[in-house]
């Protein structure tokens, strides 16, 4: 069979390496790694057709896909500790976490790659995802993490959908709606964690079976691989921000840093073009 690739040529290897270290640290903290990935090369003044769409997302979908591997790797312990105390309850809510994404996706994928995306979008969704953290930090932290249950996971789908809109960020909004549903701040971050996982490893599967029906360049490939290989490094040299994600009593430096990101994006967008 004929194989048909995208028409874009291949991502520079050394492009493809400074992606991957990137994605670690901003996918473990609630600032989005995707719009970092959609970023730094905006702000670096890389060719933004340099990549056809599809190869854009395929290569996103690596690097978060190395990111899960080396998330399973480095956070065996705390995972194992999960799978012990999921009871029929807190499996329900998780299977619910992942499915609204999984319908959302499905139903959205398409129109959210080709029309959102831009810089413009990008910072509203900065912006948005900084608003509901500051609001949901505010909600009591009263309820114990066995009180898990469907409508928490349909909350924490419903947060990982629209984190697909670009800017928002699956762990910020996890956290937040974790946070909004009275849970501790540790219980929010570790759920974001358990809920997240299945998702990634879910997009990833069915982007790569995508990918064997259609086919992929042999370079693109290559860069595909090193992205992956320096998400997951930067993910396993990154492992110490989770404890700091935990310890931390306000999710203000984060909303900072996210609003600071979007005033660089319109600043930019208003005198650089």
């Amino acid at each position: 069979m004929t194989r048909i690739y995208p028409v874009s040529p291949p991502l520079d290897i050394s492009r493809a390496l400074a992606l991957g270290a990137v994605q670690g640290p901003a996918e473990l903290l609630p600032i989005s790694s995707s719009a970092h990935i959609s970023l730094l090369p905006w702000f670096a003044g890389w060719r933004r057709d340099e990549l056809s769409p599809a190869s854009r997302k395929d290569f996103e979908v690596a690097l978060h896909a190395g990111t899960a591997v080396a998330l399973v790797v480095g956070q065996r312990q705390a995972i194992a500790e999960e799978l012990g105390r999921m009871d029929q309850r807190r499996l329900v809510a998780v299977a619910l976490a992942a499915a609204v994404p999984a319908a959302v996706g499905c139903a959205f994928e398409r129109p959210i790659e080709e029309r959102l995306g831009g810089p413009a979008t990008i910072a509203v969704g900065l912006v948005a995802g900084a608003v509901a953290m500051l609001l949901a930090d505010r909600r009591p932290q009263d309820r114990h993490p066995d009180e898990l249950n469907a409508v928490d996971g349909l909350a924490l789908g419903a947060a990982q959908g629209a984190a697909l809109f670009p800017g928002v960020s699956r762990t910020g909004a996890t956290v937040a709606t974790a946070r909004w549903r009275r849970f501790t701040r540790r219980e929010a971050n570790l759920l974001s964690r358990t809920v997240a996982l299945p998702v990634i490893l879910g997009a990833a599967a069915l982007r790569a079976r995508r990918m064997g029906h259609r086919g992929i360049d042999p370079g693109m490939r290559r860069s595909m691989g090193a992205g992956a290989l320096a998400a997951a490094a930067s993910t396993l040299a990154s492992q110490s921000l989770i404890a700091i994600l935990d310890r931390d009593g306000s999710a203000w430096p984060y909303a900072a840093y996210r609003l600071v990101l979007a005033g660089a994006i319109a600043i930019k967008l208003r005198w650089g073009g």
